[in-house]
């Protein structure tokens, strides 16, 4: 397989251009129990909490980084779909395409145990719903210079599936593609997977992910497994939660970028802020080894906070980072 094309930015050069969703953003319940209960039985929850999430936690770790944000996915009518779209229009990010008019937008029911383990159950609605009429909106909303990012979740919908993967193969030139697997990497119809691959720059995953992509479980061997899959042309960053992540570099071989050592207190949305850190400040013409390290960086400083969304602004990611010389590169490319 051949990725697309080469990784500018990768270089240093700023693309003046968006990141530009095209996943779902739904409404998360997320519950806290000390344990999930035996099946028919039940449990009480610790503590609760509403908010949007899926994709909104990519766009909005990109935005706290600076970087112009666009949610190109469905979204429906009902009390989900307002809340999306007011928390969409708080945050900054551009919605191109109309709400679907018969359905509300779907949510997700999360249990975090004791452990911080995450399960979830998960119920669609109107993102799950997109249409060629959703393609072609989408399609002539595209800037030069925009980031592209393609979540795994939207490739496993019956529905959105084969309308991405046509979708992703008519993207412009001009635009780089990134490809988050997720966590139902192997229930994506291969038919559907292997052009987005094909059409991909980076892939970006956790170790799960990447042994279901490629059967291995030593994360270096699965990050040079899809590589090798992938072709010279596309990039791989596999995740490692506090060991960092694995890189390989577009025709390189793979190097491990070591984590930081922080006191975790919620593991959800660090894997979304680590692609939002890495395309914001690929977007902002950071080099390749800066991206990934302040990406790193930011994942580390999103464990420390309770919350889905907790990626860290310019602000803090730099008092994080303490003077350390990453700072100074990452403070000149974000023009603080």
């Amino acid at each position: 397989m051949t990725g697309h094309h080469g990784v500018p930015g990768a270089s240093g050069e700023a693309t003046g251009g968006r990141l530009v969703l095209l996943g779902n953003a739904i409404v998360d319940l997320v519950m806290r129990v000390p344990a999930l209960p035996e099946r028919g039985g039940d449990i009480v929850s610790r503590d609760t909490t509403l908010t949007t999430g899926g994709g909104f936690n990519v766009l909005t770790a990109a935005r706290r980084l600076g970087l112009p944000a666009v949610y190109a996915g469905a979204h429906g009518t009902g009390p989900f779909g307002d809340r999306v779209r007011a928390d969409l229009a708080r945050t900054g990010i551009e919605v191109p395409l109309d709400p679907v008019t018969d359905e509300d937008t779907g949510f997700c029911v999360a249990f975090v145990d004791g452990g911080g383990e995450r399960t979830f159950a998960t119920s669609l609605g109107a993102e799950a719903r997109l249409t060629e009429a959703h393609a072609t909106a989408v399609l002539a909303a595209l800037r030069p210079g925009d980031l592209v990012q393609i979540s795994g979740y939207g490739l496993a919908y019956p529905v959105n599936g084969p309308v991405l993967a046509s979708l992703v193969a008519r993207l412009p030139e001009h635009t780089r593609v990134f490809l988050d697997p997720g966590p139902l990497a192997d229930q994506i119809p291969e038919e559907v997977l292997e052009p987005v691959l094909a059409r991909c720059d980076w892939v970006s995953c956790n170790q799960r992910e990447g042994r279901l992509l490629t059967g291995r479980d030593d994360a270096r061997e699965a990050a040079a497994a899809l590589a090798a899959r992938l072709g010279p042309r596309t990039g791989v960053l596999l995740r490692a939660d506090a060991d960092g992540c694995w890189l390989v570099p577009p025709g390189g071989e793979p190097a491990h970028i070591p984590g930081r050592r922080v006191t975790a207190v919620d593991s959800n949305g660090a894997g979304d802020a680590h692609t939002g850190a890495f395309l914001a400040l690929l977007g902002h013409g950071l080099d390749l080894s800066g991206a990934v390290r302040g990406a790193n960086a930011a994942a580390a400083f999103a464990v420390t906070r309770h919350g889905p969304a907790t990626g860290p602004t310019v602000g803090e990611l730099l008092d994080f980072l303490d003077g350390e010389p990453l700072a100074a590169r990452l403070s000149s490319a974000l023009g603080r």
